[in-house]
């Protein structure tokens, strides 16, 4: 949920936050006194050499990427996902939330088999303005408005109505819904699982807030075919759960 404009420490999408209930407010509250400390340092999205280093290897200007940090991925998520598309060649990349990884995951796909990128994400503003983004480099993505709606008894908080999700996930890169939301909303793209292949990826942003790493129990108890790691090195932390084949 981002563009290549800067970005503030809030989220957009105010109607969303609408459908919380009471208890979904005050927990969100209450977390936030938790988790300022990772919100602070989410600022910080990676030095520009290494900005510069990334958008070289994958073929992009140098100023393709002019504002990196707050809700946007920072550089080593960025480079890891070059990373499994240049190993997986994936045909169908799903990623929920939009923005600087649109950019970077079509640019890879372009370079590695030319795979598709279905990006769903529930500000409509963004999802209109990111065809835009990406023909500006020569690129294409699937982009769909997913507003947050849906529910799921299995965790709180609000989820995207997904329509026409590809029945076969090579890699799914998870980066929303935001934490406003709630802390432990992004643990219901479990729903998505079933569709990684063998082999596939998931890869959740933002892995060392304290509610993502809630969410990163629970997927390792309740899905054991996959094999989940933790990554500290970048800003916001990055968990990998790659379904064994």
């Amino acid at each position: 949920m981002t563009t290549k404009n800067p970005t503030g420490l809030l989220s957009n999408g105010a109607a969303s936050l609408d459908l919380r209930t009471p208890r979904e407010r005050l927990f969100q509250l209450g977390f936030a006194v938790i988790q300022w400390p990772w919100l602070l340092k989410s600022l910080y999205g990676g030095t520009l050499a290494a900005k510069a280093a990334l958008l070289a290897r994958i073929g992009l200007p140098h100023d393709a990427l002019p504002h990196l940090g707050s809700w946007k991925a920072d550089v080593y998520m960025l480079g890891r996902m070059v990373d499994e598309i240049g190993q997986l060649r994936p045909r169908h990349v799903v990623e929920l939330g939009s923005g600087a990884t649109s950019l970077v995951a079509a640019q890879a796909l372009a370079g590695h088999g030319g795979g598709r990128l279905t990006s769903f994400d529930q500000h409509a503003p963004y999802v209109a303005s990111m065809p835009g983004w990406l023909a500006e480099h020569g690129l294409t993505a699937d982009f769909r408005h997913a507003p947050l709606t849906l529910r799921d008894a299995a965790w709180p908080g609000l989820w995207y109505d997904l329509g026409d999700v590809p029945p076969v996930i090579d890699l799914l890169v998870i980066d929303g819904p935001p934490w406003t939301v709630h802390p432990y909303a992004r643990g219901m793209a479990e729903r998505l699982f079933d569709r990684i292949a063998p082999g596939g990826v998931i890869m959740l942003d933002d892995a060392a807030r304290p509610g993502e790493r809630v969410v990163a129990r629970r997927w390792q108890r309740r899905w054991p075919d996959f094999q989940f790691s933790f990554e500290g090195t970048g800003s916001k932390g990055l968990l990998i759960g790659r379904r064994r084949g």
